[in-house]
């Protein structure tokens, strides 16, 4: 039989296609990555092999998550469309990879996932395996299988006695890991309709929370977050802080009708905590410690570099040649950046850095004023020059 390493969930999908495969003549090997999805790994690791994997990988990937994959999106400010702090499409190129050196150490002949045909992971996922060893087999059974609905899935997994709960499904589809949340489907899928209380999980209701602001003091180092109110975290560590002192406070929702790689528009709802604390911050010190024309110009940087993220390019040459522009800006954003978390609202209420372009002689109105205005008219002039017609 030839082998297949399988991106395991332990859901339904993922469980009906180690016996699926092994229908079509495939041992299939397990893959399980804790990205911080705050799961039972003991006990999807015995359902994997209960169903028939003939081997299960378990890895903790959490700090290389954080430092390899969310520090760098966050040095870059990558923000798809705006909203979306990218915490699924970082992981999923991750994922890919670990899957990749399984199957290249079992000598296996390809790959295999849960995604559906209309989803971005899909890509994600195939992307980085084509780019890291074109020679493995990819098999998406979602895409290609014979059963058409959830039901006839459920019928398959008790007639090969799959072992797994399927008694009532969620009408929301979730993905989680330490960085944040997603949720969709149900009645997300009306843009009209308000979320439900519900569907949040990271984030309190804002009329829950606290009736006075939290206040947060964040320090960077070149751009990475290394301390919180004074204390030094590690990585990993830092996040959950975050997501629980911002989620708490409400803050970290985003409600948008995003444009998917596939063509189609989809409703989505994020839960980022830390991740809106974190970009924030950063962005307020760029402010403090960029020249003018840094800032303007790394925008476009910061979209391309969110775009190649979200479209599963995270391996390719641009993606690599922007890290280094990156590294490059970051070499002086350093500094503290003070935040007001309140009801659902963070707000930049303070920001230092040694770095800092701001200068208050220059920039106040009051007797330490040093800036000579006469110098206004003269500058003025030369402005116009090259647009006057005369």
């Amino acid at each position: 039989m030839k082998k297949i390493v399988l991106a395991y969930s332990g859901g339904l999908d993922t469980s009906c296609a180690i016996k699926w495969l092994e229908d079509k003549g495939y041992e299939t090997i397990a893959f399980i990555a804790d990205v911080g999805q705050k799961e039972d790994f003991k006990a999807i690791e015995k359902r994997a092999l209960a169903t028939g994997a003939s081997k299960v990988y378990v890895l903790d990937l959490q700090k290389e998550f954080v430092e390899d994959y969310v520090f760098p999106a966050l040095k870059a400010q990558a923000v798809y469309e705006s909203k979306y702090y990218l915490a699924t499409a970082l992981s999923r190129p991750l994922i890919a990879k670990h899957q990749v050196l399984i199957a290249q150490k079992e000598k296996a002949s390809g790959i295999a996932h849960g995604c559906t045909g209309k989803g971005n992971d899909q890509v994600r996922f195939e992307v980085t395996a084509r780019l890291m060893d074109p020679s493995l087999e990819i098999i998406a059974p979602v895409r290609i299988w014979e059963f058409k609905t959830r039901d006839e899935e459920i019928d398959y997994a008790k007639a090969k006695k799959i072992p797994i709960d399927v008694t009532k499904k969620s009408p929301y589809s979730i993905d989680l890991n330490l960085y944040g949340r997603s949720i969709e489907c149900g009645v997300l899928e009306d843009p009209w309709v308000e979320p439900p209380e519900e569907i949040y999980k990271l984030t309190t209701d804002p009329q829950k929370a606290p009736a006075k602001p939290t206040y947060v003091e964040i320090e960077l180092d070149q751009g990475i977050p290394v301390k919180v109110d004074g204390k030094k975290f590690k990585p990993v560590d830092l996040i959950h802080h975050l997501n629980d002192v911002a989620g708490k406070n409400s803050v970290g929702r985003v409600d948008m009708v995003e444009n998917r790689l596939v063509g189609i528009k989809s409703r989505e709802i994020y839960e980022n905590p830390a991740g809106e604390v974190l970009h924030k911050a950063k962005y307020e010190l760029e402010c403090l410690v960029l020249d003018r024309e840094t800032m303007h110009y790394k925008q476009g940087m910061s979209q391309k570099y969110a775009e190649l993220t979200y479209y599963g390019l995270w391996e390719t040459p641009l993606k690599k040649q922007l890290d280094i522009y990156f590294d490059k800006i970051n070499e002086r954003v350093s500094g503290t950046v003070r935040l007001k978390l309140y009801k659902g609202n963070c707000s930049v209420v303070g920001r230092k850095s040694k770095f800092s372009r701001y200068k208050e002689e220059l920039a106040t109105y009051g007797d330490k004023d040093i800036f000579d205005q006469k110098l206004a008219d003269g500058f003025i002039q030369l402005w116009t020059m090259p647009f006057s017609a005369k």
